[in-house]
């Protein structure tokens, strides 16, 4: 339950957490809060980490997790207002530069393969800070040609994987709802039935386990992130879902019932991890209450525990 003594410390937090409480959880539009996401907190310690090159880093891909590709993913997840000109000049630098031979991103350059996460999480966030149609169009392409016939998606698809992987269904499935949510025509109904297919792969897994033995796949999924990069767990599957406006789904019920588990007495979540290197800033510490997950906890919640457990909590 969204209690007032929980409202009110989320709503103590940072400037993005305040504004997606808002949209997400009270249902009201508040464009002053995302305005104030450019020059406040840790939105604006990104802006600010953009080096005079106009990237972040050291351009596109190098180093792990301070240039262009996770910042700018950063900045999505954040909910910086779209129209951003310090996030769509490198979008477009991106778009236009480091577009490789298969017509998806070649993160390094190398000529070889593109990737398909790096693929997935791209065409969210070029989407979400104002990429056109025809910019897209061949990283929407190459995405469909690499979707598996298990209906997951897999980084090795072309090393002789015959699984999909979850961290890659999960990007490609984030990424192509960002990108029909921004009106994008081009192969629409193609990848939409290939989400309609990610989100199958990941509910025949119960979302972290096997499909063959029922065990858990990595006890890692099990614990909340944030921010996830290109990694998976169990809350940011949820919340893919949430937003992708998935079904319930019984075979939703294990992963619910292990993050209404997480809940602590006074409604909060914990933050289990950080993913390892360096960053521009950390956003909360690990191992303690955490807003993030906690917004983003009672948003998958109100969505589909209600049945369960009553109103969100």
């Amino acid at each position: 339950m969204l209690t007032e003594e929980l409202l009110e410390w989320l709503l103590a937090g940072d400037v993005a957490v305040q504004y997606q409480v808002h949209r997400d959880l009270l249902g009201e539009d508040r464009p002053d809060l995302q305005d104030r996401i450019v020059s406040e907190g840790h939105g604006a310690a990104l802006l600010a980490a953009r080096g005079p090159s106009g990237d972040w880093g050291g351009g596109f891909y190098l180093p792990k997790w301070t240039f262009s590709h996770y910042t700018l993913l950063e900045l999505k997840t954040l909910g910086l207002p779209p129209s951003n000109a310090v996030a769509r000049e490198p979008v477009q630098r991106i778009l236009t530069e480091h577009v490789g031979r298969d017509g998806g991103l070649d993160p390094l350059g190398s000529g070889g393969p593109s990737d398909v996460c790096v693929n997935g999480m791209a065409l969210g966030y070029a989407a979400y800070f104002g990429a056109t149609t025809a910019q897209l169009r061949s990283v929407a392409e190459v995405l469909l040609e690499s979707r598996m016939a298990d209906g997951g998606f897999n980084c090795r698809w072309r090393r002789g994987a015959t699984h999909g992987s979850v961290h890659s269904t999960i990007c490609v499935l984030e990424g192509v709802t960002e990108y029909r949510r921004r009106g994008h025509d081009h192969c629409a109904e193609e990848l939409a039935a290939a989400a309609d297919g990610a989100v199958e792969f990941l509910l025949r897994h119960r979302l972290y386990r096997s499909e063959s033995t029922g065990e858990v796949i990595n006890p890692e999924f099990t614990r909340l992130h944030f921010p996830a990069r290109w990694r998976y767990d169990i809350l940011r599957c949820l919340d893919a879902f949430r937003d992708a406006d998935v079904a319930p789904d019984p075979r939703m019920e294990d992963a619910l019932d292990l993050l209404q588990k997480r809940r602590r007495p006074d409604g909060s979540r914990v933050l289990n991890a950080h993913y390892p290197g360096a960053t521009h800033a950390v956003v909360e510490p690990a191992g303690r209450p955490s807003r993030w997950i906690t917004l983003m906890a009672l948003r998958v919640l109100a969505r589909y525990g209600h049945a369960r457990w009553g109103p969100a909590g």
